[in-house]
């Protein structure tokens, strides 16, 4: 076992500083793929740094595509719909659920056998959710019991479907689309609450035929497969929201900051949580608003914030700020009000049963909070205090409470901080440079 990194935190008196941030995890994992099976060679610029992200290309490797690795471009010749080579051994998904989920949906679509992992926290993690609708489609795919990784997958001659996912999931749909790409028909999901479209929008960037269509409260989205897709050529990913999230936060919730992050990607399906810290009262400011390979970019200004309100969320936007959940509970503590957070279930399925490390961690800091089976409640404004936090080998919770740490009274131990390195290798280096 690695041994357990521990970070100090103490409290800031103020955080100030500009700067840009690696690219978003979400749409590095996508640009890799679809540059992989696309035709021609694609050259990505700031694609994350993020260890999950290396996964990814890791895997590719693996399946007999070329890689060319620099400081802050990653190359890839595309192989086409037809070229992935039989793997060189078991692909290794690494912490990775975006990995292991998305690319299975390229591997059904191979005449070939597969077997795919990742570490003990994926081997928990639910497969069902893609194991059906792939099995659906054609692929034969054997799991351990109780349907979970690793996972060998033997595919080829898949066919389309018509598939509405039982939960809420942009990995879901991102490897069922995936795979439609290697049917022949076309595929339609539909989403009865929408997620992050990332898939969408670079599968527009690639040249598939995709169809989008509003129904009810969701979308039906449909693609036909067999069809050339185009290389992404000069591609620069936008800076994670995800990982801004955390640096918005710190500087909402610390006297006197002032952050300015730039060339952040803004996607509309990404930014549920700015709509809640905004309706918190928190002095955050969209600048330079723009358009890059489909994708909307911004630069984001944060400054010290009064949060005030009762902020109720469940249903829908649960979907679009799972992944902000713990930083939210962390501004929820200085909140004049309560936030009450329900049907996020997902939570206890992430890299760690969320819920529980949040409630966990809080209390550790003196934190007064409810805890339900899909959700929690925090009752604002509380004092912090310094604590030994337990990241739970998740590197949002490390982050999270990392931040709590700059406003607490006392030393905040973040006990597994090596966990930030799944999505943000840099981020203890970022926070100590913005401190003042």
């Amino acid at each position: 076992m690695p041994e357990t990194k521990i970070i100090r935190v103490l409290p800031a008196n103020r955080l100030s500083g500009e700067f840009h941030l690696p690219g978003d995890k979400s749409i590095s994992h996508r640009s890799a793929m679809f540059a992989a099976i696309g035709d021609g060679q694609s050259r990505l610029k700031n694609y994350s740094s993020a260890r999950d992200c290396q996964s990814t290309l890791d895997c590719l490797e693996k399946l007999g595509i070329r890689i060319g690795r620099e400081p802050g471009l990653i190359t890839i010749e595309g192989a086409g719909i037809d070229g992935i080579e039989a793997a060189s051994g078991i692909l290794d998904a690494g912490n990775s659920g975006s990995t292991i989920r998305m690319l299975s949906g390229i591997l059904a679509g191979q005449a070939f056998t597969t077997e795919i992992t990742g570490d003990e926290s994926i081997q928990r993690r639910p497969m069902k959710r893609i194991i059906d609708p792939l099995t659906l489609m054609g692929a034969r795919i054997e799991a351990r019991e109780g349907n979970f990784a690793p996972l060998k997958i033997s595919g080829g001659d898949l066919k389309a479907i018509e598939y509405t996912p039982p939960v809420a999931s942009a990995q879901v749909k991102s490897s069922v689309l995936l795979a439609g790409l290697f049917a022949e028909g076309k595929t339609t999901v539909i989403e009865k609450t929408p997620t992050r479209n990332h898939t969408e929008v670079m599968l527009r960037e690639c040249g598939a035929a995709i169809e989008i269509d509003k129904v009810s409260a969701g979308e039906r989205i449909s693609v036909t497969g067999r069809q050339p897709l185009r290389a992404l050529g000069d591609y620069t990913v936008a800076g994670d929201l995800s990982s801004a999230a955390f640096f918005i936060v710190a500087a909402l919730i610390t006297k006197n900051s002032r952050l300015k992050l730039q060339h952040i990607g803004i996607n509309p399906s990404r930014t549920a949580l700015i709509d809640v810290l905004k309706q918190m009262g928190g002095r955050i400011e969209i600048a330079d608003s723009r358009l890059a390979h489909g994708e909307g970019v911004a630069d984001i200004i944060a400054e010290s914030s009064d949060l005030k309100g009762d902020i109720d969320l469940s249903g829908a936007l649960i979907a679009n700020l799972i992944d902000e959940i713990p930083i939210l509970a962390v501004a929820a503590t200085q909140l004049h009000g309560t936030l009450r957070i329900r049907e996020a279930g997902e939570l206890r399925v992430k890299e760690s049963d969320r819920i529980r490390a949040i409630v966990d961690n809080l209390r550790k800091m003196g934190i007064e909070i409810d805890e339900f089976d899909d959700g929690l409640r925090i009752a604002g404004p509380q004092k912090l205090r310094g604590a030994r936090i337990e990241s739970f080998d998740d590197h949002r919770i490390a982050m999270a409470f990392a931040v709590a740490g700059l406003i607490a009274d006392g030393e905040t131990e973040i006990h597994g901080a090596e966990a930030a390195s799944v999505s943000l290798p840099e981020f203890f280096e970022i926070l100590n440079g913005i401190r003042n």
